[in-house]
């Protein structure tokens, strides 16, 4: 059976993303939705009354502007009161809201708006000028917080009657993110309502949220660790989100402390950023949601749980999930959640042995538990999913006697040197451990005899002797490695470039790894 044949009727008929915070207002009207909690400048708190009114409000102004069903907004801001609501605001109008990385240049930007041909933006004061400038046609408006530029509106004039509540369908468009993707043009990752109400209910469900849970959120709403994983489930069971513009280390135990958080979501950056943070002697939090399990950040700051999960933009939530007890193995990722059916395949889609390398596929259902499409490429689409209907990830994993799924590497990351297959997170683990190495990066060179040949980029520690760590690096690679895995070259960088939320720009490396060029 494929997995979309379990389709069935929607447990979420009747309802969508807008009607659902309204329904939370009519529930608990004067509890806390929203804290806004910048590093400078006021604060304020928005109850779930208020915030369902300013939604409705900012719907109004956007339909009085022209706005209409199906009609494409683009959001290009960090985290901010707006952020959330207008997102909302584009569903009760039945519009979609197009996420962007905040970080995104002008020329990113126009390959986005390419795709997705939006009609109006809201953004901040800064990029209102550079979006006019390369949105690839004139957009109707743009609205800008701060103080708005020659040409853009204050997002506070957006702010009009409010709007009626339209009928609701749950398999309407939602939202449009993009992956981060380090190569080619980006995909834009169409949800639906239907995506939102699950990945809202689903974990809430599965990482056990309560009405009582304040969440500190300070990771991108535009990507799915921020948005799916911990605010859409606070959200869910009516608890309250304390927003951040950005992750700081500094601020992030005052905070956690001043609200009473009591979860929050993780990721590499932020955990080797706290590392050197003091920790209170008393906190409360219960719950973090990391990528992979730390059985140190648990020990070092008392967390009652912290709870590991795999997931990725197409897949909404999360399909792979820590045991709720912590005994998921360190570093494993989990075991396949609820909802999603999960299989590690060989390179012609049969199912491999227990404990051998292979790749996650997982099944579930279009436009509910995981994405619709990929905007304006069928193709890519229908490419994505093999022929059982299984999403192909990309990712290489195995699975542990405990039946735990651990993660190995990325396909595109496993460079092919004369035909056999070499990992690159294999070759950065030998290097990692060198003294001396500060980061390390592993990309591919084509080359004209083996088809490909690994090149490393390095970073060395200050203080260190380059030419020594070079050194140290070839006799621990010759030591460990054999030799068609061993690097044909290593560059030493004062910097890895990086895209996205800190992940490494491969892309860029190899294509100085190809070009010889030297790294700006």
């Amino acid at each position: 059976m494929r997995p979309d044949d379990l389709a069935g009727l929607s447990p979420f008929a009747g309802t969508d993303a807008a009607r659902w915070i309204d329904q939370r207002a009519a529930v608990h009207p004067d509890r806390p939705m929203l804290v806004w909690a910048p590093p400078e400048g006021p604060g304020r708190i928005w109850s779930y009354a208020e915030a369902a009114d300013a939604v409705a409000r900012l719907a109004g102004g956007m339909a009085a502007r022209g706005i209409r069903p199906g009609d494409r907004v683009l959001l290009h801001l960090e985290n901010g009161p707006e952020t959330l609501l207008a997102r909302f605001a584009c569903a009760r109008l039945g519009a979609v809201a197009v996420l962007s990385n905040a970080m995104a240049t002008g020329p990113e930007l126009a390959a986005k708006m390419e795709i997705t041909g939006p009609r109006a933006a809201v953004t901040s004061s800064t990029m209102a000028p550079v979006i006019a400038a390369h949105a690839p046609r004139p957009l109707d408006w743009i609205a800008a917080t701060g103080d708005a530029p020659e040409g853009a509106l204050p997002v506070d004039a957006l702010y009009g009657d409010p709007q009626p509540a339209r009928d609701p369908d749950p398999a309407a468009p939602a939202l449009i993110l993009f992956t981060t993707g380090t190569t080619s043009r980006p995909k834009a990752v169409l949800w639906t309502h239907e995506n939102l109400l699950w990945a809202a209910s689903l974990g809430a469900r599965q990482q056990g949220f309560l009405p009582a849970d304040v969440a500190l959120a300070f990771l991108p709403l535009f990507h799915v660790v921020g948005f799916s994983w911990l605010v859409l489930p606070t959200l869910w069971v009516g608890g309250t989100v304390v927003l951040q513009p950005r992750f700081s280390a500094s601020r992030f135990w005052p905070l956690a402390v001043e609200h009473k958080a009591t979860v929050a979501a993780q990721v590499p950056f932020t955990l080797n950023a706290l590392a050197a943070q003091p920790a209170p002697e008393t906190h409360d939090f219960r719950l973090w949601i990391v990528n992979r399990q730390v059985p140190e950040a648990q020990a070092r700051y008392g967390i009652p749980r912290v709870s590991s999960a795999w997931g990725m933009t197409e897949m909404v939530s999360q399909p792979i999930l820590g045991d709720s007890d912590g005994t998921t193995g360190d570093g494993a990722i989990g075991r396949p959640s609820q909802g999603y059916r999960v299989r590690i395949v060989d390179e012609d889609g049969g199912d491999v042995a227990p404990g051998e390398i292979g790749e996650l596929a997982v099944g579930g259902v279009p436009g509910r538990s995981i994405f619709a499409e990929y905007v304006g490429r069928p193709e890519t689409t229908a490419e994505a999913f093999d022929g059982s209907g299984f999403f192909r990830t990309g990712d290489r994993v195995r699975q542990d006697p405990d039946g735990a799924i651990r993660f190995v590497d990325r396909i595109k990351d496993v460079i092919k040197v004369g035909g056999e297959g070499v990992s690159a997170a294999e070759i950065e683990a030998v290097i990692a451990a060198v003294p001396g190495v500060a980061e390390v990066a592993v990309v591919p060179r084509p080359d004209p005899m083996r088809g490909e040949v690994p090149v490393a980029f390095v970073v060395a520690t200050d203080g260190s002797d380059p030419d020594a760590v070079c050194a140290t690096i070839r006799a621990a690679c010759a030591e460990r490695l054999a030799r068609f895995k061993q690097p044909a070259e290593l560059r030493l960088l004062d910097a890895i470039p990086r895209v996205g939320f800190g992940k490494i720009a491969k892309g860029e490396l190899g294509r100085l790894a190809a070009e010889g060029a030297e790294v700006p």
